[in-house]
Order: C-alpha cells, then structure tokens, then sequence
C-alpha cells in the first residue's frame, strides 16, 4: 500500500479510536488541557498508555488532577491571593479533570499526540463555576431553557512580528500577494487544522502592517469555542516554526486594533429565528430582543469582554472599526452590534472583545445579556445610522478597566446574569491587572518624563 493510499486520519477521535491508536503507536500523548481564565490551553502532557490505565480503574473521564491556581493567575501564571477559589490560605489545593471525550482530535502538527479538552471539578467532583467552560455552559443551558440553541462563528485577528517588527511593514488588507513566509505558514495552518477537527473559512490580510484575520463557518458554540483554543494553540506554534511570533494583543501598538468578533444566531427545532425579508429590514421578534439585551447587559459586563488594560485601549482610538459606544446598527461597522447577513443567514456580529479575549467568557456574557432580553422582552433602541462613532445618543464604553471593574462589582447586573461567585472571581482578576499596571514603570513614562 502506498503512503497516497492510506486512509486519513480521522478528525475527531472516539475514546475506541484513541484506545486502538495507542495499541498501535501512532498515539503516544495525550494533552490533557483547561481552559484558563485568559482562554488558553493549559495542562499536562499524559503518556496514553498511563491514561489508559488510570481510566480503566476509574470512572472512565478523570484524566489527572492539577493545581487550583490554574483558574486564579494572571499571564504570567504568579500564585495570586484574594481569590474565595484558592490561595495561599487554601494551600493552592488540586482540582479533578474531567476529559470531555466529544472533544477529543488529532493535532496532526504535533505528531504522535492528541488533545482532549476537560473539565475542572471539585474534590467532590461537582464542576468549578468559575471555570469558563462551565460558565459558557451554564448560559447555554440556560438559553436551552427558553426554548433556543445557539449558533456561532468566530472572526479573529492578530499581528506577526519578525522581532520587534511587524512581518510585513504595509497594510495587507485583503493582499492576495504575501511575503512567502506568511504565505507558507498560512498554508501550513490551513492544511493542519482541519486535521485537528478546525474548519477554516478563510484567512485574509487585514487593515494593520503584519496583521491576519481568520474566519470561520458557524457551529455549536461550545465546539466553536474549543476549536478557536486549539487553532489559537496553532497559530504560536506555527509562527514560532517561522521564526515569528504571533501577538493576540487587543492593542499591540498604539493606534493599532486586534478584535475578536463573535457572530451569533439563534435557531429553535432546526429553524433560525433571525431572519429578515431583507437586509435594511429592522430587526423584529427574537432578534430584536437579543440586541436589545446586549445593548442593556453588556456594558455592565465588559471584564468578561476586556479583562486587561491593554484591552481598553483598543476603543481609544475613533473611527478604527473598533467600537467606542454600546450601539447597534444595520451593516454598520462602527457599532458594537453589527446585524448582518441575508435572509436566514441573518447574524448578530458582536465587536465588543479584542483578540487577546477568552472566547467562552465572552460567548458567556453575550448568552447571558441575550437571555436577559428575551426574558423581559426588552424594547429595541432605535439604531445608529451614519457615523458609529458619533455617539452622543449611545451609552459610551468604559475608558479603561478600572471604570468597568466599578460597574461590574457594584451593579445588579453581573450579579443577577452570572452570579455572586462569577464577580467575586473575575472582579478579582481584574483588580489583579490593575494592581500590576498602577506598580510598573513603561517605557512610555521613561521616554516622556526622563528629561521633564
């Protein structure tokens, strides 16, 4: 049989597929990976016949434990205080993981090995609400409640540098005549991806020296989820392959923007529910109530949305495609909720996230402001037309993390959408960043103030 005769690996593996692979060695690790609190893959790297062994003797989803300061760091993984999940008082305990086996795929650029993404628990295996799985799938399931599943795709956006430069000094948008070494990684990445199980739309040139944008077809937003962690995942190890480096940065330079936006649809029985007979048709129904609990929400949830400084400067600048008041408007790309699409294609894109966002936080906090809409079946404002960024009728953006953070602790809001513990939690890790920004001495205050 010759190599172009072999069957191809499968995308997604069963745990029988897994179980025959590591039988055959064509598997021999196994990522065992949470999701931390700034959306990356953290975890172990598991020898599979260990794994197996150990699942044989449980209950067939405990994969390890790890320690609890996974979900209570900033980027730098310090071990932090302040935090009801642990600390130094806690003795930064373990966590169970629970493998999610639907999950489970091939990562065909790291060979021999699999990746499964999982669960953290308790020691008395109930799940950790604060871990961003969980939340997403508590506002998932929430929405299943009101009679709804949700549909998502992601638009995602970052910069490669080669060192301290952008990969390519020149706006590329929409360029179809890249430098070679971009083009080969993005040809590496839309080979490997979809053999991870990751659907690709497209990649294009965007707007800024160096910067890309990936797009991808819509899907259970859970899986959506997951598979932006593993493509993300790809995307570092292939620029790093390349000599580059990829910054997910909201704002990795001044007057430069990185988003992460989330387009959304709801559908009941197979059916979407946000159709328009046109594309200037107002929204009416489901959809008008969706926007509705976004424009109310949203602002009172914004350290799921940006939960950096960094993040916030990203809405400093006008007339950047990056929104600077919490409107709504019809193909309006100043607006912070852009509807768009056709027909029953119809989609709400949310733009309110940069690219360094944590994806089932900010799925979360959409679902939750959606689900407030529909459940008090809010009355639509009325929407921008023109210029998005001239505002004066719109509730603005908050200036910077502290003035969310305020909002986020104090209000009704968060606490009633995503509960007390959620707050508390992601309130702190806010704090956390802030604390760390007002202590660190830039290289913007040396460059300005040393001669003052």
């Amino acid at each position: 049989m010759t190599t172009d005769s072999l069957p191809a690996a499968p995308r997604v593996l069963s745990k029988d597929d897994l179980r025959e692979a590591v039988e055959h060695g064509t598997i021999r690790t196994v990522l065992t990976v949470v999701p931390d609190m700034l959306g990356r893959l953290k975890g172990k790297r598991s020898a599979a016949v260990a794994l197996f062994e150990r699942l044989d003797e449980g209950d067939g989803i405990r994969v390890g434990e790890a320690c609890s300061y996974l979900l209570a760091t900033n980027a730098a993984m310090e071990p932090l205080d302040g935090f009801d999940l642990t600390s130094w008082d806690h003795g930064f305990h373990d966590m169970g993981v629970n493998a999610d086996w639907s999950t489970l795929r091939p990562l065909p650029y790291m060979p021999g090995t699999a990746l499964v993404h999982c669960d953290a628990v308790d020691t008395d295996g109930a799940p950790i609400e604060v871990a961003p799985r969980q939340m997403l799938h508590r506002q998932v399931e929430r929405l299943a409640e009101l009679g709804y599943d949700v549909q998502v795709g992601w638009e995602s956006e970052f910069v490669l540098y080669n060192g301290d430069r952008p990969a390519v000094e020149r706006n590329i948008d929409y360029d179809l005549d890249l430098p070679p070494r971009l083009g080969d990684l993005l040809t590496h990445l839309e080979d490997a991806l979809p053999d991870a199980g990751v659907e690709l739309e497209a990649f294009k040139g965007e707007g800024a020296a160096g910067q890309i944008e990936a797009t991808f077809p819509k899907g259970g937003v859970m899986e959506a989820c997951d598979n932006y962690t593993v493509y993300k995942h790809a995307v570092k190890h292939f620029a790093r392959r390349h000599g580059l480096t990829a910054s997910f940065m909201a704002a990795p330079e001044t007057g430069v923007s990185s988003g992460l936006h989330l387009n959304l649809s709801l559908w009941h029985d197979g059916e979407p529910l946000f159709g328009r007979p046109s594309p200037r048709a107002l929204p009416t129904g489901t959809m008008a109530y969706s926007i509705a609990g976004l424009i109310a929400a949203a602002p009172h949830l914004m350290p799921l949305f940006a939960g950096n400084t960094n993040a916030y400067k990203r809405y400093a600048t006008s007339h950047s495609f990056t929104p600077q008041f919490m409107n709504w408007g019809l193909d309006n790309r100043g607006c912070a909720i852009r509807v768009t699409g056709h027909g029953p294609s119809s989609r709400l894109e949310i733009r309110l996230a940069g690219a360094e966002a944590n994806p089932y936080l900010v799925a979360a906090a959409s679902l939750a402001a959606i689900a407030h809409g529909l459940d008090e079946k809010l009355d639509l404002p009325d929407p921008c037309v023109g210029d998005g960024y001239a505002g004066d009728a719109f509730t603005p953006l908050p200036r910077d993390l502290g003035e969310a953070l305020v909002d986020f602790r104090r209000g009704v809001m968060a606490r009633d959408l995503l509960g007390k513990q959620v707050v508390a939690h992601y309130g702190r890790a806010a704090q956390v960043e802030i604390d760390e920004q007002h202590r660190e001495v830039t290289d913007v205050e040396r460059r300005r103030l040393t001669l003052a």
